[in-house]
């Protein structure tokens, strides 16, 4: 028997696929993005955990599996939303009951750290929190508010400065084609403007997609009409050309993107940016996903 209560769908970043997922909230405390469907299903309503309840699972892992996890990943879309005061006691317990543990990350809303002092965000890594995937999804404001986002270029910068100034390791998610075809540019052009303002240690980009429909974006986001394969890579390639980033490992991997490009930033920049555009010009001599192996 698992020692940890899951709501299922539970989800977690790609690279985390080895490590024990410790939910210490149940699903997102803001939840009103329209381009968003994971946790929409109604036994994902936001919750905090109960603290007691997460400490046991804690302890009963560390009994279980002992020197095994190496890695913890707190669930589920925001547990930084939680007080500083839970949280420190959330990582102190792992520290005790899994010392074999070498890192602990969770997703962030930007939301989550405006209340958070910088001290605060400093006793959080001191403690163990070693990494933090915030999904930025644009760095342009005009498609942040049609898409319901509740964030800002400037909450979203102000928030991976804390991490940056805690040395939290940032992992940044942008949402490729979230501006439609008439706010591409500027969603381009100002998501390069955020990264290159905060520099992140990673940056990764994710075609936007709708298993469920587009409707809820839509009803927001008038006039918003999906991007061809072309438009995709013409505003990757804008994306990666006002992109100065010193040592940013980037990954445009996720099973939703056509073309996938590896690389780091800025040192694999004119590589990237060739393989981008021999896709515009003849997307026939493309590495590129079938249509049938990409999704979410």
């Amino acid at each position: 028997m698992i020692p940890i209560r899951y709501v299922e769908p539970v989800f977690r970043p790609p690279s985390e696929a080895e490590s024990l997922i410790l939910p210490v909230t149940d699903g997102c405390s803001w939840n009103k993005c329209t381009y968003c469907e994971m946790y929409t299903a109604p036994q994902k309503k936001f919750r905090a955990r109960d603290e007691a309840e997460v400490l046991a699972s804690i302890r009963w892992s560390g009994q279980r599996y002992g020197e095994q996890v190496r890695r913890v990943f707190l669930a589920d879309g925001d547990a930084l939303v939680l007080p500083t005061r839970r949280l420190l006691a959330f990582l102190a317990a792992i520290r005790t009951h899994m010392p074999a543990v070498r890192r602990i990350s969770s997703y962030c809303l930007a939301r989550n750290l405006r209340k958070k002092s910088q001290q605060e965000i400093d006793e959080l890594a001191a403690a163990g929190l070693k990494m933090v995937y915030l999904g930025a999804e644009s760095g342009d404001d005009d498609v942040l508010a049609a898409v319901s986002k509740g964030e800002t270029f400037e909450s979203t910068r102000e928030a991976l400065d804390k991490l940056g100034a805690a040395g939290i390791t940032r992992s940044v998610m942008l949402l490729n084609g979230l501006g439609g075809k008439v706010l591409s540019a500027q969603h381009a052009d100002n998501s390069a403007r955020l990264i290159n303002a905060t520099q992140p240690e990673y940056l990764a980009t994710l075609v936007v997609s709708f298993p469920q429909g587009e409707q809820r974006l839509r009803a927001g986001f008038l006039g918003w009409e999906p991007l061809t394969q072309h438009e995709l890579f013409v505003e990757t390639e804008r994306l990666l050309s006002g992109l100065e980033l010193k040592r940013t490992v980037f990954r445009s991997d996720h099973a939703s993107n056509w073309l996938v490009l590896k690389g780091t930033l800025g040192t694999d920049k004119a590589r990237l940016l060739g393989e981008v555009r021999q896709a515009i010009a003849t997307p026939e001599k493309a590495p590129l996903r079938p249509a049938w192996a990409r999704g979410l």
